[in-house]
């Protein structure tokens, strides 16, 4: 079940079916096992905890997106050379690092339905591992001597961590607004995944406008990704979900949803919304409420139309790119935002 089945009873809108996600990550699986290698070098050290927590992390799964987007960028420019999965996989340690410092800052336990690396070792030495994966990361990059690609990484790792600091100011506020809102999101998800196109563009010596428009087309998925991914913090179905449904509102995260609720209910309704929010603490009672006025306001479908027409943008900036297999594998990845159910 999608994310469109799970709030239209199976009427989901149309979506292009030139080519199957499942194919793409088929197609892909050999070369992103190479990424995964290349990862675990950058986890290499001599303290001997730092390549074990790097194992424990690798181990732990997950679609590697980020860097896939890189690789299907670079296909789509054309690039081939074998440098594209270090670069992915820099790509992969700079999103790894912020799980890490998101788990302890979060106070998760599991991740991936296993112990979270803090869990097992403790917030300090998984903070200054989290610190080491930057910073090998970056080294790493910076021997590529490729300027434009070190701005795209310091330029994300900056907003990364301003979309944090951010997010934790608003924490349990109400008041945030849909602005803030987006920059949270962009900063969290779009940031990375922007860089991640937008490098497949540079390592292939496209034009600044065809690199540009990768970034764009990066960002805007990205940020649908993150739009999808807080719906179905209060809409999938939790077995795949893998961690508690609406966790969002426990942690007092103010999302879509939520946001566009407080500006539809009325004064009264507001105030109820309001207090269930400041309360926090798990509130199976509180978290039904908000669900009977999601339906009622219909929060859950007009988020999704604002990821939607986020996808249909980001479609858009590849117009200039001439048809090809990594072209449509991207529009597919694109249009994967809305599709997915995890």
């Amino acid at each position: 079940m999608t994310v469109y089945d799970s709030v239209q009873g199976g009427n989901v809108r149309h979506v292009n079916n030139f080519m199957n996600i499942k194919d793409i990550f088929s197609r892909y699986a050999e070369e992103m096992k190479a990424v995964e290698r290349q990862l675990l070098g950058i986890f290499s050290s001599n303290v001997f905890l730092v390549p074990l927590i790097g194992q424990h992390l690798i181990s732990g799964g997950g679609k590697r997106i980020r860097p896939l987007f890189l690789l299907l960028s670079a296909d789509l420019c054309g690039y081939e050379e074998a440098n594209r999965t270090l670069l992915a996989a820099i790509i992969e340690a700079i999103h790894t690092a912020s799980l890490l410092h998101d788990d302890i800052i979060d106070g998760a336990d599991t991740r991936r339905g296993k112990p979270a690396a803090h869990a097992v070792w403790g917030n300090q030495v998984v903070i200054l591992v989290g610190d080491f994966l930057y910073s090998k990361a970056l080294k790493i990059a910076v021997d590529q001597k490729n300027q434009k690609i070190m701005e795209a990484l310091s330029e994300a790792t900056t907003r990364m961590t301003e979309g944090e600091i951010l997010q934790l100011n608003k924490v349990g506020d109400p008041e945030i607004t849909k602005e803030e809102y987006f920059e949270i999101v962009a900063a969290k998800t779009g940031v990375l995944i922007s860089a991640a196109c937008r490098i497949g563009g540079i390592l292939a010596k496209q034009t600044e406008e065809n690199e540009m428009a990768l970034a764009r087309f990066g960002m805007k998925t990205g940020i649908a990704f993150q739009l999808a991914d807080d719906v179905l913090d209060y809409v999938a179905d939790q077995r795949n979900l893998g961690k508690k449904l609406g966790k969002d509102l426990e942690e007092g995260k103010i999302t879509m949803p939520l946001i566009y609720l407080l500006k539809s209910a009325s004064d009264v309704e507001q105030g109820e919304i309001r207090d269930i929010i400041k309360a926090r603490a798990e509130n199976e009672e509180g978290h039904q409420r908000i669900m009977e006025l999601f339906e009622q306001y219909h929060a859950i479908e007009e988020s999704l139309k604002i990821a939607e027409a986020l996808v249909e943008e980001a479609k858009s900036e590849l117009a200039g790119f001439p048809h090809s297999r990594g072209k449509e594998a991207l529009l597919a990845m694109a249009e994967y935002a809305m599709q997915r159910k995890e």
